[in-house]
């Protein structure tokens, strides 16, 4: 009681000098004063907030700050280079050639160039004659019957659910305009994602688009979708870099009838797929899913996506490819840094094997085991510049795709609230009202420009190398700073030879025997 009388008394003074020094009108005074009182005395009063029973009022302007310090930090304190998860001068890159607006750099790199992890690739004096077109790379192996012509460069998984409609239909469009794929993330084929582009299905845990009631794997509505003339590839989602081992999350706000129709789930509830597939349980398991896809789809590309995480799981399942001679088109490998708009913090901080690693780690295998000539390795993560992709290639993947990057070329401005559901640029919420403002004949436009510009920049980057050929692109190209020395990644990740794998494998058989 003390303290509401102190503080009454306070208002009163303060109230009162200043409206003597205003010279404000006796009314206005005390609708005012009333007001402060008001709130301070629930301060003193209430229970949850520390800071507000302690400091009544005045400690509103904690919270107020607090609640837009993101947008503090990235307008008015982080430089160009330290920004996270992209920095500045990645979201310019982004930005300027999805609006095909000015793509030179002003007075000389702003990077350290001494500093540990500092990366660049080698050029040639004798820089190569430009390709005459993109490349583009064939996905289908030999069980393959419908192979599919990947661009080097596309979007990657992200659902109709995390993203609006009209983010979705924005990106498909945009991947027709420019001949490029378009991953539907896990949560199915919706209408918006129909507008021509071509498409990468995503199977993910909870079999949208393909599940029993009890949430099975359904051949019969899996045939039916997979046949779409517009799907080209079929994914299986083993695990998610930014939260590997842990199933997808849809939060209750953005889980509509419309969505929920789509994924054959309630309305309005929080989507939780389960962490581990329910059609298979191993290795085997998993090659024999493979071919059931493969069959069901009438022959069309199947592959899965992993973040690397045990070693000898992934090896595993590379020895019984050998064994029963049943391989995946292509496997897309995820690294521990990669997004998404919703994850427990531990998962997205601690768990996975970073990208990098993994992406060098899968390639070695697969070249180990002699597979890597049958396999397209497809990779995606933090992909934005044509550096990221020219990198990606060297070290051993075939085809790149992003998906934070699609998102900023698409209209969003890193405001991280994708779990929020009030995303301000209309890009990561269901909220009709904010979904509005992203008007998708302008910015299917700006994908569409994003895309080709990042292509066009790697093919200088491409010519620069004194490159003509895609296989001409390995670690030799590509350094790194590591301790103050300047080492190429063939000397930090000397490349398998292929098959040497085999012979350890055939020395167990004989020896068994």
């Amino acid at each position: 009681m003390r303290e509401a009388i102190r503080f009454t008394l306070f208002v009163v003074i303060i109230f009162a000098l200043i409206s003597a020094t205003l010279k404000w009108p006796l009314y206005g005074f005390i609708g005012i004063f009333v007001v402060i009182l008001a709130i301070g005395l629930y301060d003193i009063n209430q229970k949850s907030h520390t800071i507000l029973r302690n400091f009544p009022v005045i400690g509103h302007m904690r919270y107020l700050l607090e609640m837009i310090s993101p947008e503090i930090h990235q307008y008015f304190i982080e430089s160009d280079t330290d920004g996270k998860p992209i920095d500045r001068n990645h979201r310019t890159y982004i930005y300027s050639r999805a609006k095909l607006e000015r793509d030179t750099h002003p007075f000389g790199t702003q990077l350290n160039v001494n500093e540990d992890n500092y990366k660049w690739m080698q050029h040639s004096i004798y820089p190569a004659a430009r390709l005459s077109s993109p490349p583009r790379i064939r996905v289908g192996g030999s069980k393959c019957t419908q192979p599919y012509s990947s661009s080097i460069f596309n979007i990657s998984a992200m659902s109709y659910g995390s993203l609006s409609k009209n983010a979705i239909e924005a990106l498909n469009k945009g991947a027709k305009a420019g001949s490029f794929f378009h991953n539907t993330g896990e949560g199915g084929i919706s209408a918006f994602h129909l507008s021509g582009g071509d498409l990468v299905w995503e199977i993910g845990t909870g079999y949208f688009g393909c599940r029993t009631e009890d949430g099975h794997f359904n051949p019969e509505r899996f045939e039916k979708n997979a046949n779409r003339p517009e799907v080209k590839m079929i994914e299986i989602k083993i695990s998610q870099g930014a939260k590997p081992g842990h199933g997808g999350v849809l939060p209750a706000a953005k889980n509509n009838e419309e969505i929920a129709e789509i994924r054959g789930l309630k309305p309005h509830t929080d989507v939780l797929s389960p962490p581990g597939h329910s059609a298979f349980s191993d290795a085997y398991g998993l090659l024999q899913f493979v071919q059931q896809l493969r069959e069901l789809s009438n022959g069309k590309p199947i592959g899965f996506k992993l973040c690397i995480g045990s070693k000898d799981e992934f090896d595993d399942i590379c020895k019984k490819m050998v064994e029963t001679g049943v391989k995946p088109d292509f496997i897309t490998i995820d690294g521990s840094e990669g997004g998404t708009g919703a994850a427990p913090i531990d998962f997205s901080n601690y768990v996975g094997m970073p990208w990098e690693q993994g992406l060098i780690y899968a390639v070695d295998t697969l070249r180990g085991y002699d597979l890597k000539k049958d396999i397209r390795v497809l990779t995606a993560t933090k992909i934005i510049t044509a550096f990221d992709v020219f990198k990606a290639l060297c070290i051993g993947a075939d085809i790149c795709a992003a998906a934070r990057a699609m998102m900023m070329a698409v209209g969003c401005i890193q405001a991280l609230k994708c779990d929020t559901n009030t995303c301000p640029t209309g890009v990561a919420t269901q909220d009709p009202r904010l979904v509005r403002g992203l008007v998708v004949e302008d910015k299917w436009k700006r994908v569409r420009n994003y895309q080709g510009a990042t292509i066009h920049d790697f093919l200088e980057l491409f010519m620069a190398a004194g490159c003509n050929h895609l296989e001409q692109l390995d670690r030799k190209l590509i350094y790194k700073q590591v301790n103050d020395k300047t080492m190429s990644y063939a000397t930090l990740y000397p490349e398998v030879k292929p098959g040497s794998y085999l012979q350890h494998v055939n020395a167990k058989a004989a020896l068994a025997e």
